[in-house]
């Protein structure tokens, strides 16, 4: 096989499926994707199977778009492939369909499931339920609602196995799928309807989680009566223990959709077509969706299973994420199948479904090989299970198979990630990626030869660190200019950092744009610093080139490893008519990472009692919390409400959350000399002090 440079690297058509071969050294593929980022990517995506060649490995914004100069490049442009025909049909051509693509454990519902990828596909089989999850046929049915390449589904679902079946039937007929995280409430749920005007919805009767079952009825029809979009339909998955109450001739449910259907095959699509839609949250009300792409993303993600977590298909791996989340997406569904190994799907929790030995008896009962989980997960297992007794007991199992365990998502404790990765015998990789890149930015690369090893063969690791970028990413420090330095000063940001950023291109599998948001998409990302990416995260990195992430510039906040906009929660609140003013902010919490506060001030206008004021304040703070966890959901965990007399401002009327950060965590900071009352502060200190939450 030979590499052609015209107009870009072509290759020949259905490239041949690859084995596994010997590591590449880090160093040298490192320094090769960032001064040949062509020809290093042409190579990675040798692995993946191509209906047509691309014309162009890579199309840089001069060639795509001079007038708006969209910092986005465009992955293997001209090319046609299909990614559901990528993580199903190949491995059934190759001879591998019989392999586990997919085993299900559910303790809630006691359900424990295994589908191979030819039942996966669309094995005829006897029983029902099987029947219920073949793909080309779901797909198939869903092709008779109307539903074709480039319409748009909103799957709002919980952790079941029909969740992937649906990812992977859009993804078969070049539909673009938007997951919506089954703890979404009915207002995040509504912005998200409204944004990608789904043509389908698909979703659940309801969910189950250890303190009962979640209705999902009164939660999807809240957020389209809110919305002026409507579904042409929406397909039912009922689950026998809560039944949603069928609407005649909008809904359908699933088993007649299966009905209808007859086994389709793979829709080709360009390489450089949306795959599918992720939202987060947005800070005005419009979330953001971010949209990646079919080639791309398949090419960086099976390339990044094998080299970063060394994960080949006779492995199993698990990664412990909801589907409406980027690790959902990206290691428990497509990663995996991509690779053609085995993906673990858990309907449980690390804590309570029924003890904290669950992620043990994962590991012992499916030989897990590598698994990612957050660092909250870990904090909540060792407070339950200080002395790891429950892991004690399977300590020799676990060591057969587990080989690592990759934790991210928010910062971790190193002395968590010590005592666990002593019990275990393994090491514990605290890693960087985002919802934006789609896979790890900074990570040891296990599948790969390193430079730099420890006496048990594997890559150094350092204290704090999240590792040496992964090949593709260009990571650098840079420090701007802040107009705002004195009103809003970072107290977290030391004098060795700066803001982290990728020097473009991007590689493939990230963001390509913000649906329909094209503007936010450059202004958020690029121009801060023209021509790199923005990652809104600071830190800085050593003179081995390990990366530190240290905090957020922007207003995110990672509550147990989701990642929560206090401009959302404090839109919810002010909605509330008492209410005139709020600030929301995260303060540190040893189990979930960070926890939201919202400081609150009433309206004075009205005379009121002492009496009648302590009565009110109770009613509100009982109201915020009442609101948010029924407009956004529960997972945001806001449970600290206090109501102060006012908030501290910089003279030109900016609320300095940040200091009030500062003060809650009884962090040193400077008093910004723009500050408009000091004294303001001291009553902030009391409130705070009275909630508990000065730490």
């Amino acid at each position: 096989m030979t590499l052609q440079l015209s107009r870009g690297l072509r290759l020949p058509h259905h490239l041949r499926f690859s084995t596994r071969q010997g590591p590449a050294k880090y160093l040298e593929q490192y320094r090769r994707s960032l001064t040949s980022p062509e020809i290093f990517w042409a190579e990675a995506a040798q692995d993946n199977e191509w209906f047509k060649p691309w014309s162009r490995v890579l199309e840089t914004y001069a060639a795509i778009d001079r007038l708006t100069q969209a910092p986005s490049p465009r992955w293997f442009s001209g090319g046609e492939m299909n990614t559901c025909y990528n993580a199903l049909d190949v491995h059934v051509n190759h001879g591998r369909g019989d392999v586990a693509a997919l085993r299900y454990d559910s303790p809630l519902t006691s359900t424990k499931t295994t589908l191979t990828y030819n039942q996966l596909l669309k094995e005829n089989y006897t029983i029902s339920f099987l029947k219920a999850t073949r793909i080309s046929t779901f797909a198939g049915g869903l092709q008779k609602l109307g539903l074709k390449k480039g319409d748009r589904v909103v799957i709002y679902m919980p952790a079941v196995l029909e969740t992937t079946v649906a990812m992977l039937a859009c993804a078969r007929l070049g539909a673009i799928h938007s997951v919506v995280f089954g703890g979404f409430a009915t207002l995040e749920l509504a912005a998200r309807i409204e944004d990608a005007a789904p043509k389908l919805i698909i979703s659940a009767s309801c969910g189950v989680e250890p303190k009962g079952i979640i209705d999902y009825s009164p939660l999807l029809n809240g957020a389209l009566e809110r919305t002026t979009w409507k579904p042409s339909k929406i397909v039912m998955l009922q689950r026998d223990i809560c039944l949603f109450p069928m609407t005649k001739g909008r809904d359908v449910e699933w088993r007649d959709v299966m009905t209808m259907g007859h086994s389709v095959e793979a829709v080709p699509v360009l390489a450089t077509d949306p795959l599918y839609i992720l939202y987060t949250s947005g800070t005005t009300g419009r979330p953001k969706g971010i949209v990646r792409d079919n080639g791309g993303h398949a090419v960086a993600l099976k390339w990044a299973m094998r080299n970063v977590f060394d994960i080949f298909p006779d492995d199993t791996f698990f990664a412990a994420s909801d589907m409406g989340w980027t690790v959902g997406h990206s290691l428990a569904v497509y990663g995996p199948l991509l690779n053609g190994c085995t993906s673990i799907i858990y309907a449980g929790k690390p804590i309570g479904t029924p003890d904290a030995g669950a992620y043990w008896r994962l590991i012992t009962e499916y030989g897990i090989k590598s698994m990612f989980t957050a660092p909250t997960a870990l904090r909540a297992i060792r407070k339950e299970d200080p002395q790891a007794l429950l892991l004690k007991i399977k300590k020799d199992e676990i060591r057969r198979t587990l080989k690592t365990m990759f934790v991210a998502g928010e910062r971790g404790n190193p002395k968590t990630f010590s005592f666990f990765s002593g019990e275990l015998g393994v090491p514990i990789i605290d890693h960087w990626w985002q919802t934006e890149t789609g896979w790890p930015i900074t990570a040891p690369c296990f599948g790969m030869q390193n430079d730099d090893i420890t006496e048990d063969g594997n890559p150094r690791i350092k204290v704090g660190s999240v590792a040496r970028p992964v090949p593709g990413w260009d990571v650098r420090v840079l420090k701007g200019a802040s107009a705002d330095k004195d009103e809003n000063y970072n107290h977290e940001f030391e004098d060795q950092d700066a803001e982290l950023v990728v020097k473009l291109p991007l590689p493939p599998g990230a963001l390509t744009t913000l649906y329909n948001n094209s503007d936010s998409f450059r202004a958020k990302y690029f121009k801060r610093y023209p021509g790199y990416y923005h990652t809104g995260d600071t830190g800085h990195i050593d003179d081995d080139g390990f990366v530190y992430v240290m905090s957020r510039t922007d207003d995110v906040i990672n509550v147990a490893g989701h990642r929560i906009t206090t401009g959302l929660i404090e839109e919810v609140i002010m909605k509330i008519p008492e209410i005139v003013e709020c600030a929301v902010f995260g303060t540190a919490n040893s189990v979930k990472g960070h926890i939201p506060v919202a400081l609150v001030v009433i309206d004075t206008s009205v005379s009121r009692s002492q009496k009648e004021l302590s009565v009110i304040v109770i009613q509100i703070t009982e109201q915020v919390v009442h609101d948010v966890r029924g407009q956004i959901g529960s997972f945001v965990c806001l449970k600290h409400v206090g109501v102060v007399d006012a908030l501290p401002k910089t003279r030109s009327g900016k609320i300095m959350r940040a200091t009030i950060q500062a003060v809650a965590n009884l962090s040193s900071f400077r008093v910004p000399a723009t500050i408009e009352s000091v004294a303001v502060l001291d009553d902030v200190r009391v409130v705070l002090e009275n909630l508990g939450c000065a730490n």
